[in-house]
This record gives structure tokens, sequence and C-alpha cells, in this order.
């Protein structure tokens, strides 16, 4: 997600620089990584600016904690032309690089510090948002030591016990001067989130827009406790045999095979107060039935909606709408089906999924192909433009571990044969420069053509769609 599509919305404007705070090994890297990946999947261009890689480019050889005492000048003026240099990029991501959301990941611990940054952001009109990680926990600050910092560039040549040691002394140099963020006297003005004990508690302070909320929301689902997700598509259906888009058909014989195989995988791995989530959808319900544990349905997790183009196969489309089938190859992540979803729409629908699967322990997702991409593209930070050609095959259960700064993926297929629903990118196609971002907007919710297949809102428990007058049918057609 480097640049932002021309047309794309602008949710930060103006532009927002998050700046960590806190002590060394208090989890800021892994919130900013973390937090970039949430807000670049939603389509706001993030990137992180840690200051400890500019400080390892300028100074290749990393002696001992020395380096960190207050009253080590030179090393003072090292690491503040380090954040200067950091600031700089940051400045250029957001003015000229289409960026709308900087990490800038550092301790920050001294007001002398937080205030440069907070002129810096005035002069260039960037809104400030502090994130202050504080955690007194031994046993969690020796996990974040042992987990990340002792395989650390510094420490490449160190034993553990000499890094584990030198860098506890690393800390205690920046003890002596750090300040709090206060939100009593000093800092009382300034908007923030302190997350104390890995999200024990949490104090907000003066949330000022649309993206400090979501920042602040996130922030408050996401934990740091060992667990495992697990992502599979249902059995092959019907529909999947004869190569049709959407629909709700129930599973093919060896989707039956599969579901009777899913049950005694999941078995086997015997996980601890496993949830199971499944779409509305015939065909995930019955993969679910075998597993003999209660599951929940949720609507989010239904496969995107081809809107007018439901039930047909690839021929048929590219027959009947042969720009649509163009169109959607230009640019497959902004195209929007008429009457029908793209997935950028369905990133938004299944946002709710993930802030809940954040907030999960262990659990198995029985969903669809679109859908699966979109929540893979989450977890294996992949862009926009990766997203719609993941490879999500049937009969295969994606085995998900988080770890320090990533996930760890691990595919299992159940050896059940099944089709292959997955089409490629298409070659030699002129890729569209992202103004299909609204362009199905507005479309007929019917057709004056019969045959055609509405939306499958209609069999959701909702209201049922209304006709438009043939007059606003015709002219929203001729609008496609």
């Amino acid at each position: 997600f480097p640049f932002r599509q021309p047309g794309a919305p602008n949710f930060a404007n103006p532009p927002t620089v998050i700046v960590m705070v806190g002590l060394p090994a208090r989890g800021k890297t892994y919130m900013s990584k973390k937090l970039t990946r949430y807000l670049n999947w939603i389509g706001m261009p993030t990137k992180v600016f840690n200051v400890g890689e500019y400080r390892r480019e300028a100074v290749k050889n990393y002696s001992s904690y020395d380096f960190f005492k207050p009253d080590n000048e030179y090393a003072v003026k090292i690491r503040q032309q380090c954040a200067l240099a950091a600031l700089r990029d940051v400045k250029s991501y957001l003015k000229d690089e289409g960026g709308q959301v900087a990490v800038f990941d550092a301790t920050n611990t001294t007001r002398e510090r937080r205030d440069m940054i907070l002129k810096f952001g005035s002069e260039n009109s960037f809104k400030v948002f502090f994130i202050e990680s504080v955690c007194d926990d031994p046993n969690v600050i020796a996990s974040n030591i042992m987990e990340v910092k002792v395989s650390c560039p510094d420490y490449r040549d160190c034993n553990k016990t000499e890094a584990m040691l030198d860098f506890h002394r690393r800390i205690e140099c920046y003890k002596t001067s750090y300040q709090p963020l206060d939100p009593d006297q000093h800092d009382r003005d300034l908007s923030f989130i302190k997350v104390i004990d890995v999200g024990r508690r949490f104090l907000v302070n003066r949330i000022q827009d649309h993206i400090q909320s979501k920042i602040v929301y996130y922030l408050m689902n996401i934990h740091v406790q060992p667990r495992t997700i697990y992502l599979c598509r249902h059995g092959e259906s019907t529909d999947n045999l004869e190569g049709r888009l959407g629909g709700d058909s129930g599973l093919s014989p060896r989707g039956k095979q599969f579901s009777a195989a899913l049950a005694r995988f999941v078995e086997e791995q015997q996980l601890k107060n496993l949830k199971v989530w499944t779409s509305q959808l015939c065909r995930s319900i019955q993969t679910a039935e075998h597993l003999g544990v209660p599951y929940e349905q949720w609507k989010a997790l239904n496969e995107i909606d081809a809107g007018l183009c439901e039930e047909m196969t690839y021929d048929e489309v590219k027959e009947k709408f042969p720009e649509e089938f163009a169109l959607r190859d230009e640019d497959k992540y902004y195209y929007r089906y008429p009457a029908g979803e793209s997935y950028q729409d369905l990133v938004q629908r299944v946002e709710p999924v993930i802030m809940e699967l954040e907030r999960q322990e262990n659990v198995l997702v029985i969903c669809h192909q679109a859908v699966m991409r979109c929540l893979l593209a989450y977890f294996l930070d992949k862009s926009a433009d990766e997203m719609p050609y993941l490879k999500c095959p049937l009969h295969t259960v994606l085995k998900l571990t988080p770890v320090a700064y990533g996930c760890k993926v691990e595919s299992i297929s159940l050896n059940v044969e099944a089709v292959n629903t997955h089409r490629d990118r298409p070659e030699e196609v002129k890729r569209g420069p992202g103004t299909l971002i609204r362009r199905n907007s507005v479309t007929p919710l019917t057709s004056p053509e019969s045959n055609i297949k509405k939306p499958r809102i209609d069999d959701l428990d909702e209201a049922p769609i209304q006709e438009l007058p043939p007059s606003v049918a015709s002219l929203a057609l001729f609008c496609l």
C-alpha cells in the first residue's frame, strides 16, 4: 500500500503522525507494525519510521549500553540527528508520496523530544497522536527482550545472557530521564492513549477525529496471548463444480468428504476452547455440521456479492457483460460488480470480523474465497493489489500463528480432491488508474431482463428490494 490510488478516499485530512512513547521492551514496535498493517488494510496508506534503524545505519558497530547514557554528549547528538532524519522522511512521505499516516517509532521519553515533534507537526500542518506503552511486569519485559531484542542487529555477536544484561542496563539509562505523559497537568491538551500492562488498562485523552478513534478502538481489541487462527473455505459446492459465481448451493459429495475430514483434523488438534465461525450460506454451514461443536453464523463472512453476475460462470459474464468483465481485470480490488460489491467493500464488511478475531484465542473460520483473501491479506500484510489474487484452494486449511512482528502461516491439505476455482491475474491487461472506486455506486436494483438474478440480499432476511420505475432503471443502466 505505499501509494494511494488516484481518487481513493482520503481518511486523513490533514495527515496524522502517530508518536510512540515508552521505555525499551514495552511493545512499541510490535504495536507500530500491527497498527500499520491494520491501517494499510483498511485503505489508509501508513508507514513506520523506526528511529532505531536510522541509528544502526549511522553507527554501524554498537558497543554497549554506554551509547544510551544521558550524559554521553556525542551519542546524544547522534540520536538527535537520527530522529531529525526520520522526521524529514516522515514529512516527505506525508507531503510527497501519498501517505496519510506516519508512525514515528522511538522511545520519545522526554518532554523536550515530544515538544520538538509537536512543533514539527504544527509547522507542517500534521495532526499528532501519541501512543504510550507503560509496563512494569518483569515477566512481560523479559519475554519481550528474549523474543525480539536479543536477536536484533545490536547483539549479533553476543550470547543471549550478555545481550539480556546489556539491554536491561540500556533500559536503566532511559529511566533516568523518562517523563511519562501527564494527563492532569503538562499534557492535558494532547491527544493520546496510554496502553497499560499490555492492554489490561487504558487511559484515553482528547480524541479529536475519526482516525484517532479507530486507532484507539483497534488498540483496545488486540492482545499478545498465544493463539492459533485457522482459515478454510467451505467444502466444494455444486456451484463450484459448474464454475458459477456466488449462489447458495449445498455441498458436492467431495465437499461432504471434506466436512468429515475437517472434523477429524480439528479433533486431532486438541484445541482448548476452540470457537468456530461460519457464514450464513448453506455450503459454509454444512461444512461445520460434522464438527460436533457449536458454531456462530456471521453474515459478514458471506461471499462477495456478484450482483447481476450472481450464479453466472465467467464465460457467461464475459459473453453477457464484456465491458464489465474487462474492467474487473483492469483493477480487481476497486471494481464493483453492478448491484454488487468490490473487494474494497468487502474489506469494510469484514472489518468487525478482524476486530473480533483480534480479541479471541483459538478460532476456526469457515468462509469463502474472496472473504478468505481479505482476512489473509490482513494477517500477512498483503497489498490491495495482491489481495484479489491470493491463492485459497478448496479443502485446504491455513494455520495462522501470530509471532513477534508478523504471522506464521502453514498450509495443510486434507487430501480431498476439489475443483480449482482460482483465476490468475490476466497478463498484458491495462491496469486501471483507480477510477473504478465508485463506478458502480449507483446501480439499478432490478433489471429489465427477468433472467438476471437480483442481488443475494433478498435471501438474507432483510427487507425485499424495491424495483425502480422503468425510466429510472433505464437511466441507471445507461450510467453503467
